[in-house]
């Protein structure tokens, strides 16, 4: 009889202790969903910022074909940039232009004709960009053949760029300047460097037909105190195609990134 009391004396005291144990779990759960639900609700969100877009389009202020219905003058609106020249000085400012339709007898493709009212550069996407006055450098050189060197400051700081590539031939032609050396090339290679950062390759072309790339413009469109570029890199003599480059869009290490490019053909 004894033996019966004390079993179940001891069953109670089991059920009891574990009864005890789930209401203590049951708690602490409880306190722990109720902690983490208020700490949910005093999150702070982290600030949204700008985005900056690392390319965007740009357009050459001329003609462009339509291919079918579709024309990349179609991307233009009013919230364009426009780089232009003014009393021998640069500024971005919004685009003022209108739009005419054409014709190309050479193709015989429709066009659309984009007539800037000033004396443009290049029409850039990128509203991020200050507008204001552009500092720039007068270009000593416009074509860096291989083998040469060409080298300027810019708040003082001294860069350099340096070509490569194989020549295949030389010729001496009349240009608006004068005479000057034309030379054939083929892998040619860019590069920019400054005394405190090695070189960094930018720019690369297989081949050339009739033409070679020019230097075309050295400024701080992008106001971060360093030069951006602008190439005119035609591969062949029916084509016109800029490439713009920007300090501000450069990953480490590196001083400039390409950022677009926009090219016509105009062949027949």
């Amino acid at each position: 009889m004894k033996k019966r009391i004390i079993f179940l004396s001891t069953l109670i005291v089991l059920f009891s202790c574990k009864d005890k144990t789930e209401k203590t779990e049951h708690h602490t759960n409880n306190d722990k969903k109720e902690n983490h639900l208020n700490n949910k609700t005093t999150e702070t969100k982290p600030a949204v910022t700008e985005k900056i877009n690392d390319t965007f389009e740009i357009l050459i202020p001329k003609e462009y074909r339509d291919q079918g219905e579709e024309n990349e003058v179609n991307e233009l609106t009013k919230n364009w940039l426009d780089l232009y020249k003014k009393n021998g000085k640069y500024y971005l400012g919004k685009a003022d232009y209108n739009i005419a339709r054409g014709f190309s007898e050479c193709s015989g493709d429709s066009t659309k004709v984009i007539h800037s009212k000033n004396n443009s550069i290049l029409l850039m996407n990128s509203p991020q960009l200050a507008l204001g006055e552009v500092e720039t450098i007068t270009i000593g050189k416009n074509k860096i053949w291989p083998k040469e060197k060409l080298k300027f400051r810019f708040a003082n700081q001294e860069y350099t760029l340096r070509a490569e590539g194989k020549v295949l031939s030389s010729e001496k032609i009349t240009t608006d300047n004068g005479e000057e050396i034309f030379q054939n090339v083929k892998n040619y290679k860019l590069y920019i460097s400054t005394t405190n950062a090695p070189e960094q390759l930018f720019l690369e072309e297989e081949s050339f037909n009739d033409t070679f790339v020019e230097l075309l413009f050295i400024g701080d469109i992008d106001k971060d105190g360093k030069p951006d570029f602008i190439f005119g890199a035609n591969r062949d003599y029916e084509e016109e195609r800029v490439i713009l480059y920007l300090s501000s869009r450069a990953t480490k290490g590196k001083l400039i990134k390409k950022v677009s490019e926009a090219d016509i053909q105009f062949d027949c």
